[in-house]
């Protein structure tokens, strides 16, 4: 495995205003200075975390999709992010992951944040995305998914003979009153999972004045912080080693001992829809 950089755009966000937020965040990413592989964006990025998806929900290769094609193409890096996308009249909080090229996947967000009413309206996800990029299996994941670890397990696969994936990345939208738990889950899922990890976060106050202050990371293995940042907005590009990982799953293969278990999800209904 190669070194792979990420690059972190930790960033206020224009509440419920595409264009700007598209325009900001095209600035932002030339202003990264160096060569990069993956590049990092906030949950909801075009919007803020609104639940106004009727009124900004977009449908797929449209306004967003597209921008993301344009930067992954003109950069030549991947890159994440997640907006409202509007799938057969149900609205997603959907990450959406674009390659340089235009293939790309998505992840719908799972676990959707019911102490905002979030699962009244938007659909949640069905599956785990595990994308392979420069070597490296990544699973994105979004924001309130960081409290369920069963969900994000890495798993031993016996067909590889590897961990299900290398890297977790969460996206998020997570306010300054709960980021020690940000702080703290974000470890976990690196010392449990044997994995990187990290996480990008806004910083601002958005449209209900809830106040964010960021502390985006990037997390090794052992649980402990390569990079952080809190309270500004800041684009960081950092390299986390293949190598490093791999020896230290070599010494300690915990994955090995593992409880073996599977997740069961219940379709989403027509009928409820």
């Amino acid at each position: 495995m190669q070194d792979l950089k990420i690059t972190v755009i930790q960033s206020d966000l224009h509440w419920e205003d595409i264009g700007a937020n598209l325009a900001m965040f095209e600035e932002k990413i030339w202003q990264i200075n160096e060569p990069t592989d993956v590049i990092v964006l906030p949950e909801m990025f075009t919007t803020g975390f609104t639940m106004a998806a009727s009124k900004l929900a977009e449908r797929m290769n449209m306004r967003t999709f597209k921008w993301m094609k344009q930067m992954a193409d003109q950069t030549g890096a991947l890159i994440l992010g997640s907006f409202i996308a509007l799938i057969h009249d149900r609205y997603y909080n959907r990450l959406l992951w674009m390659e340089p090229g235009g293939n790309f996947k998505t992840y719908d967000k799972r676990h959707l944040f019911r102490m905002a009413d979030e699962h009244l309206d938007y659909s949640a996800g069905e599956s785990l995305l595990i994308g392979h990029w420069k070597g490296w299996r990544i699973c994105p994941l979004v924001c309130y998914d960081l409290r369920f670890p069963v969900w994000s397990r890495n798993k031993w696969n016996a067909t590889l003979k590897r961990p299900t994936y290398d890297l977790a990345i969460y996206i998020a939208n997570w306010p300054k009153v709960r980021i020690h738990a940000w702080d703290t889950l974000l470890k976990a899922r690196a010392i449990e999972n044997l994995s990187y990890v990290v996480g990008v976060n806004r910083v601002g106050i958005d449209g209900k004045g809830i106040e964010y202050n960021g502390l985006s990371s990037i997390i090794n293995p052992k649980g402990e912080p390569v990079f952080t940042v809190e309270g500004m907005e800041a684009i960081k590009t950092v390299a986390i080693s293949g190598n490093s990982l791999l020896s230290y799953r070599d010494k300690f293969p915990a994955f090995l001992d593992a409880d073996d278990f599977t997740v069961e999800v219940e379709p989403i209904s027509e009928e409820n829809f």
